[in-house]
């Protein structure tokens, strides 16, 4: 049986033809080999068929991508329709080299900006130069100072930040509970929103949730959903993040003949997971896709979310009505 809501909703009484649709968004990070540029490519035309609310730019471990992060984010403002929400780290930065940064981001027309910590390195690179910020609060609240500088060239308008939250506890805390209090924190020093790390059951999304709100937190926890089509890469991500995959879905994916069946079974179990907490009250998904588009669209034909239509000159721009009816059951709801 599905847990009750978790969704907060002030207006809890506003009939539905008037509350938000639900979220949707990807990420994506920028190509490491010049190969990969045309795969990463077709990729953000299947993605911008779909009309996303924005898309996830990575940045490596102190900026080490920082130069093709940048370049991509440059291109998707130019180039597409998209909207980048450009991901951020602060360890190993000083907060005037971060403050140069977030004024890049902001003069190249980006108004999204996710607030991470991001991981140590482990090149021998200095970790805590003097002046450094350690701890994803403290960026959040540098990018709201350097914005309210540029209130004027914003027309008053406010940059949008997410931050990350942790169905299961971060391998670097103590519990859960010191979790829930770090994104209260970050919260109260000018957070708009948080996506959460990979996870495996919708009771892990469901729990943080219901414990956040009791501690006060009300900005929307969107659930960030992994396309489960990759044995090599579930494994990898238990060993880097702590978080362990479902066995049942291991052993089926071990046992899978050929990629095609592996990627049927990812995609049911990523479906399945996706449903139940839609069902539980998230506001939206966000898909890690790996700069692969097929699994994450065949996940969205399945869910058959209900979606705002894009502008008929956004349409007009994707060439796409055909494009926008091929890849999804969303039909003239996308």
């Amino acid at each position: 049986m599905s847990p009750p809501s978790i969704l907060v909703d002030p207006l809890e009484k506003i009939s539905a033809q008037h509350r938000a649709p639900v979220a949707l968004s990807y990420e994506l990070f920028p190509p490491r080999t010049p190969a990969a540029v045309d795969g990463l490519w077709t990729t953000i035309r299947e993605l911008e068929s779909t009309n996303p609310d924005y898309v996830s730019v990575t940045y490596g471990a102190s900026g080490s991508n920082r130069d093709t992060a940048v370049e991509l984010l440059h291109n998707l403002l130019s180039q597409t329709t998209l909207r980048p929400l450009a991901h951020l780290t602060c360890i190993g930065n000083t907060a005037d080299e971060l403050a140069g940064i977030i004024t890049e981001l902001l003069d190249a027309g980006v108004r999204g900006i996710l607030a991470l910590r991001g991981d140590h390195p482990n090149d021998g690179t200095e970790e805590h130069p003097a002046g450094a910020l350690n701890f994803a609060q403290d960026l959040v609240e540098l990018i709201r100072r350097v914005e309210q500088r540029r209130s004027a060239m914003l027309a008053a308008g406010k940059v949008a930040i997410g931050v990350a939250a942790y169905p299961t506890t971060h391998p670097e805390s103590p519990s859960q509970q010191h979790d829930i209090e770090v994104l209260l924190a970050k919260q109260r020093s000018g957070a708009d929103f948080a996506i959460t790390q990979v996870f495996f059951h919708p009771e892990q999304y469901a729990e943080l949730v219901l414990k956040a709100r009791r501690a006060g937190v009300s900005i929307p926890i969107i659930p960030g959903v992994m396309p489960f089509t990759s044995l090599r890469r579930l494994q990898r991500l238990a060993e880097l993040t702590g978080v362990q995959p479902d066995e049942r879905l291991l052993a089926a994916l071990a046992s899978a003949g050929d990629d095609a069946e592996r990627r049927r079974i990812g995609v049911s179990a990523t479906t399945e997971l996706a449903k139940a907490v839609l069902d539980v009250g998230a506001p939206g998904i966000h898909l890690y896709t790996f700069n692969q588009h097929q699994a994450a669209l065949e996940v969205l034909d399945r869910l058959d979310l209900v979606r705002p239509s894009a502008p008929t000159s956004k349409k007009r721009q994707l060439g796409a009505k055909t494009t926008l009816d091929s890849h999804s059951n969303l039909g003239s709801s996308h």
